[in-house]
């Protein structure tokens, strides 16, 4: 009886064969990266409403006060305290550590932690988000030292319109770095009013958007306002490329400040 040889791929169906391959996986990265993005857009806004909820936490044990966001000689912060300011932070022993579970540790947003990084970071502890220290945890202008009053959320008159967390960074030459606070676009002074523009923390990684976590507790995501793009800061970083900028209107602080004449109940 004689056996058929089995017939052998030519060079050129090989060759085809690798290229239909190579077609399909140039298909299939864009929709697998997209769904990573996703996948980590989802763990940010999981991480911002545990933020949330650990404020609202601190709030009722703390006769509906906000937590403070930093202590006048800058060594405790909403996300940590440290022995001075060239020691690390010890994430328990923030105001909102014994509301984030186990280690007291922010859950550290995982679009942030793929970025380049820029070396010498000076901050560290807040997980890629930044606290409205200007308007809830922030000093009141008027007295000694700018000595510092949190808010409280019962005289907020517009909650949910009125920043608590977003996403945030400083853009830095050679890249950006972890920044605890989501800046107002201008600075308070000590009689209250607004002075020059302040340096933009607020960072849309996310295709774009910037994810927030209003006081009332929701999350959404955030376009950059067209205006709120300032060059280069004065720690040479470009705020632009780094997609750091301000997002809703500018004017009397926008929705940092509760008092905005133009938010919306």
């Amino acid at each position: 009886m004689k056996l058929r040889r089995a017939r052998a791929f030519t060079l050129v169906e090989l060759l085809a064969v690798i290229g239909v391959i190579g077609v399909l996986a140039s298909l299939l990265l864009p929709v697998v990266g997209a769904a990573r993005r996703t996948a980590r857009e989802a763990v940010s806004v999981g991480n911002l409403r545990q933020l949330a909820v650990a404020t609202h936490s601190y709030i009722a044990d703390n006769r509906g006060f906000f937590p403070p966001g930093m202590s006048f000689d800058n060594n405790t912060r909403w996300h940590g305290a440290r022995a001075s300011v060239s020691a690390p932070f010890d994430p328990a022993r923030g105001w909102l550590g014994p509301y984030l579970g186990r280690d007291g540790r922010v859950k550290v947003c995982p679009e942030f932690a793929a970025l380049e990084l820029a070396p010498g970071s000076f901050e560290t502890g807040a997980g890629g988000y930044g606290y409205n220290l200007a308007y809830l945890g922030g000093p009141i202008p008027d007295t000694p030292k700018g000595a510092y009053r949190p808010a409280r959320l019962a005289a907020l008159p517009r909650p949910g319109r009125t920043v608590m967390f977003a996403t945030s960074a400083l853009a830095r030459a050679g890249g950006v770095q972890e920044y605890p606070f989501a800046e107002a676009p201008r600075w308070r002074n000590p009689g209250g009013g607004l002075e020059g523009e302040n340096q933009p923390s607020v960072h849309f990684r996310f295709g774009g958007r910037a994810l927030v976590a209003w006081c009332d507790g929701r999350v959404g995501a955030e376009a950059p306002n067209p205006a709120g793009w300032p060059g280069v800061n004065y720690y040479g970083g470009d705020n632009a490329g780094a997609k750091i900028g301000w997002f809703g209107p500018l004017e009397a602080n926008g929705y940092w400040n509760p008092e905005y004449a133009g938010n919306n109940p």
